[in-house]
């Protein structure tokens, strides 16, 4: 499985227990959560600011195509790319797979637009996030 852009970010995910559905597969809810852990110890990794008191990120659209159910117990891997970078926002690309890369459990992409905390309105992308996504 390829892909034309390069993969910015890998995470391996520890499936638990409780994470299966009635079926004995991750509850495709689960999913969004590893993509959200995923993206958030991206930025942290960025080592400039990407959230302060003045600005945050604010997940404005998710997009998430379930091509696969993921047995328990499975080795999976978070990997995010870059898709396209705005004035205000990026579209993150996603996908998780197994772990030698073979398998495809779900791609897609989700838009992070960076607001002023006190109007809620977007503002210019803070230089860390563009840094890390170029």
């Amino acid at each position: 499985m390829t892909t034309d852009k390069p993969v910015l970010f890998r995470m391996p995910v520890a499936l638990r227990w409780r994470d299966l559905d009635a079926f004995n597969h991750v509850n495709n809810s689960n999913f969004l959560t590893y993509l959200e852990e995923a993206r958030i110890r991206w930025f942290a990794s960025w080592g400039g600011v990407w959230v302060d008191d003045a600005m945050a990120p604010l997940l404005a659209a998710v997009q998430l195509n379930y091509r696969m159910p993921i047995p328990y117990p499975s080795d999976v891997v978070v990997e995010l790319f870059a898709d396209r970078i705005g004035s205000s926002s990026v579209t993150i690309g996603h996908r998780i797979v197994s772990e030698d890369g073979a398998t495809l459990y779900c791609d897609g992409h989700v838009v992070v637009v960076w607001i002023d905390r006190a109007s809620g309105r977007p503002i210019p992308l803070p230089d860390a996030v563009r840094e890390a996504m170029a």
